[in-house]
Order: C-alpha cells, then structure tokens, then sequence
C-alpha cells in the first residue's frame, strides 16, 4: 500500500509518525551540523524549507528514533556526541500577519513567552534582545550545552509589507535589535539556522553576523530542497505510473509532463536541476497536472515592477537575461532593477553559465511559472484579459481553431483598446512588442505558436488542425507592407505541399491612436 504524500506538511516529526512518504534529506542535515555553525539559506516560497528546519530541530533535540533508517542514523553510528538534547529556540514567521504595526514584535513576544515558562525565565519589561540573552543564559546554565538557534522565513515581515515602506523599515529595525544577539552572545550558540526567500542586503542581520555562511548558491547543498530526477523515480514510481493511467498516457509520457511542469530549478550552475515539491506532490496527490505552486500566491509586486521598469519579457523566454552571482545574491529594497527578486522569489532560474565571464544565464525554470506569471502580467499591459471579456487567450484560441478572421481580428482590437494612456514614461512600442509577446506565449500553451517577433523572420506562425497563420505585424506601418515580407521572404513556402488552409495576415498599429488601424488577409 502506496504511503499518504505529505500534502500541506512540513513538520518532520509528524511525516514520519504518521508514515507519510519522506524523501530522505538528512545527508544534508548531518553535512551542516557537522560543516559549520551559523548558516543562512535561501529558497523559493513553498520548497521545503520549512520542513528541514523541522528536521533539523529534531535533529538537535535528539530524537534520534524518528530518523530510524535515515541516511543520518548511518552517518552518525560511530559518533558518540550525537543525540544530546539541545536547547533549541525555534522562530517561525511564516504563519503571521504582519499588515499591522506592532505585529512583528508581538510574534516573537509571544515565542519568548513560551520559552520563559520552560526555562522559568522572567523578562516582563525587558526589551526583546534582552529578554532572548537571559533565555539563551539560562538554557545554557540547565542544559549544560550550547542553544540552537532557528528561524524560519526570516524575511516574511518584510516582504508582506513592501509596500508600505515605513513599516518595512520599521521591522528591519526590530530586527536589527534583536538578532543582534546572535553575533554578542556567540559563545552560547552552537548552531545557528535561517532561512528565508530573499537576503536583503541592508539588513543588519547580515551585516553584524559576518561569520552567517550563506549556503544559497552552493553546490554541495544545490539539493537539499526540491526533488531531483533521481529521488522522483526512487520515491515516486507508483504515484506516476497512477497518474498515467489516469490520465491515459504512458509512464514516460507522464515523466515528461512532470518534468516540463514543474522541473528546471538550478541554485548553482552545471548541477541537477530539481522539480517544485509543493507541486510535484499536489500534482501526483490530485492525479492532475495543476498549477499548484503558482496558485498559492500571485506575485503582484513583482508584476507591476516588472511593467514599472519596462523590462524587456523576451528576454527571459530567448535566454538573453544576464547576471552574476553577486546581483543574485543580495535585494535592495531601494535598487529599481527586478531581477535579483526574480530569481530570488523563484519566478527566474539559472539556465546557463559563462565560466570565462563569470556570468549566468537567467530563463523560466518551467512551463508552470512562465504561463503562470505571463498570465498575471498581461492584464498589467491591457487591463481585464480574463474569460468572458472578448480579449482573453482562451477566446482567441477557439478563434483560430475554427478559422473565424473577423472574431481574431476584434480580439487583437480589444487587447490593443486596453492598453492604458501613460504619457511619455511608457511608450507605446514597448506596449506593442510586449502584449504580442504575451498573447502568443500564452497561446502556445494550447496551440502551435512559433515567435520570431522582430529578428527579420516572421513575426508570427501558429497552426491548429485545421489551419496555419502567417501573421507579420508593423507598427507605424501598413498592412500591405506586411503582406509584401511575407510575399517578398517566402514565409508560406514551407507549407506549400500542407493541405491546412493557410491564411497570410498583414496588421499594422498606430503609435499615436495606440489601435489597430489595418487588417488584411490573403489567402
């Protein structure tokens, strides 16, 4: 009997009690005790993170029968110092609401308190550095050993609050009080652990605590969240070969639509890609090939950056978006460049390395997130593109599918209607370049749509079953010289032996109308 997935668990001690399926990372969780003190670690929302700071705080509260057959019960056999019970102070903020003034604060008020009742600690009226050094103390003087420090999702009071900039720096400044203990009462600390999405470089967390090894972009730990190709097909056999059936394609066929989905995630360059694992496990536990990750929350700061610095999309699609390790490590809230949070957020992926330049390669790391987050901008660019409003992907899609030029023609009117009036700050080509791009990937999702926007090729093929579309767009220009570089390039001769029936589209746009000004079609 097939083990229940561990959909919406990441408390270790729970998964293996109740015999869910684990795939066992604690080869990980003995490198780091065993590799050094004080880390930070960086990951995308939703990637298990979560759960290997549960693993590592039953790791250090020695419960050592919950990792029974576990690659770290092997690793630690002959080492006699292995499995004390620590004090282990456990921070987690990825729970919280921190909307409010005075949120933050509450929060760890609330896991100090607990703390001061176990180790009968009083702190009332002190303020919250204070009250952690008399805990980290007083644990100390009881136990004996030195105090394990945790903190899950460290920058979540931050990044729900980016756009109230007076709150955010309010909570950069609570923390830079309080975890400044860390870095003056070292001496009690014996390991430290915090994760969290982003590392925002002007947070004094980082900067007083210099010996914090950021293990983000390291290879040896490229795996230690996600599920590699090889732990799927060890662990996940049975539940793909189910879906299959269900979905009544074959093994291999289901492997790949896993992979196209949701694999693609690198951390350091020339290493195994790993997939989601929130979406991997939602996807096999519902036998259906959602967007599970994505679903969870909608990047809508990061989307109206991205249309704020008219950041050329292409780009991402054509790997033709460049940075180093050093852009991608650190996020200032106050550079106006989105990549960094991109990548950091999990939205980018590293998809080639330049070992001369020292230079990544930056590129979608899936089909989950590039339509997912295509999806979410193009309404940035047109306004409502959702169903039912005459301008969505979906209508256009049952368009060409049935050969209806005049509905095709009034979609493209309709998307180029909504683009909003911003005056000089945007202009209108980037708009134009940007909703083509947009409504043909997006389109590609369900029809054959083959891009060569503005590199001398045709701008546009996309083919059904019935039918092949030549589309050449001009801006400022007319449908006919449109037509004439079809004619002129030969665009048609690859189908000419094709019993589709082709259709050669010439459209031009008005930069000062901001509309579609001609259409017209030979056959």
């Amino acid at each position: 009997m097939l083990k229940n997935l561990p959909i919406g668990i990441q408390t270790f001690e729970t998964i293996i009690t109740d015999n869910y399926l684990y795939v066992d990372k604690t080869k990980y969780v003995y490198e780091l005790v065993h590799g050094g003190k004080q880390y930070f670690f960086r990951r995308p929302r939703r990637f298990g993170k979560s759960l290997l700071v549960s693993t590592l705080k039953s790791y250090w509260q020695g419960k050592k029968e919950l990792f029974k057959g576990l690659k770290v019960e092997e690793l630690e056999r002959d080492n006699p110092e292995a499995w004390k019970e620590y004090p282990v102070f456990h921070f987690d903020f990825d729970k919280a609401n921190f909307k409010e003034h005075g949120a933050l604060e509450k929060v760890i008020d609330a896991h100090l308190k607990g703390w001061e009742n176990t180790y009968d600690c009083n702190g009332d009226g002190d303020l919250l550095s204070l009250r952690f050094q008399s805990l980290i103390k007083k644990a100390n003087e009881i136990t004996g050993l030195r105090c394990v420090i945790l903190v899950d999702e460290y920058d979540k009071p931050l990044l729900s609050v980016m756009d109230d900039k007076e709150l955010e720096e309010h909570n950069k400044a609570v923390f830079k009080g309080f975890f400044s203990t860390l870095k003056s009462y070292d001496a009690y600390i014996k390991f430290a652990f915090l994760t969290g999405v982003t590392k925002f470089s002007k947070v004094s967390i980082f900067s007083d605590l210099n010996h914090l090894n950021d293990i983000s972009m390291n290879r040896k730990y490229a795996g230690i969240c996600g599920i590699t190709e090889n732990e799927v097909k060890d662990n996940f056999a049975q539940y793909i070969q189910e879906m299959a059936e269900v979905l009544e394609i074959s093994y291999d066929e289901c492997m790949e639509q896993l992979r196209k989905k949701y694999d693609g995630y690198h951390f350091f360059q020339n290493t195994e890609g790993v997939y989601n694992p929130f979406s991997l496990i939602n996807a096999l536990g519902a036998q259906n090939l959602g967007s599970y990750w994505f679903e969870t929350g909608t990047p809508t700061f990061l989307v109206k950056k991205v249309k704020e610095e008219a950041m050329d999309i292409r780009t991402i699609s054509n790997h033709e978006l460049y940075a180093t390790q050093d852009d991608l490590s650190n996020y200032r809230g106050d550079d106006n460049d989105p990549v960094p949070l991109l990548y950091q957020t999990g939205y980018l992926s590293l998809a080639d390395y330049d070992k001369a330049g020292n230079i990544y390669t930056l590129g979608f790391p899936n089909e989950e997130v590039e339509y997912g987050f295509l999806k979410c901008l193009l309404p940035e660019y047109v306004g409502s593109a959702g169903g039912g409003t005459g301008k969505d992907v979906l209508s256009l899609r049952m368009h060409l599918i049935r050969g209806n030029l005049e509905s095709i023609r009034n979609v493209l009117i309709a998307l180029f209607a909504g683009i909003p009036y911003t005056g000089n700050d945007a202009p209108f080509e980037h708009y134009f370049q940007t909703v083509i791009y947009l409504v043909f990937t997006l389109l590609g999702q369900y029809v054959q749509v083959e891009q060569h926007t503005y590199t001398g090729r045709i701008d546009c093929t996309v083919e059904t079953d019935d039918y092949i579309y030549l589309f050449e767009f001009k801006r400022d220009g007319s449908a006919d010289e449109a037509l004439a570089q079809i004619e002129k390039n030969g665009y048609a001769l690859p189908y000419a032996a094709d019993p589709r029936k082709l259709y050669k589209i010439g459209v031009s746009f008005n930069s000062e109308t901001r509309m579609l000004e001609e259409w017209k079609v030979d056959e």
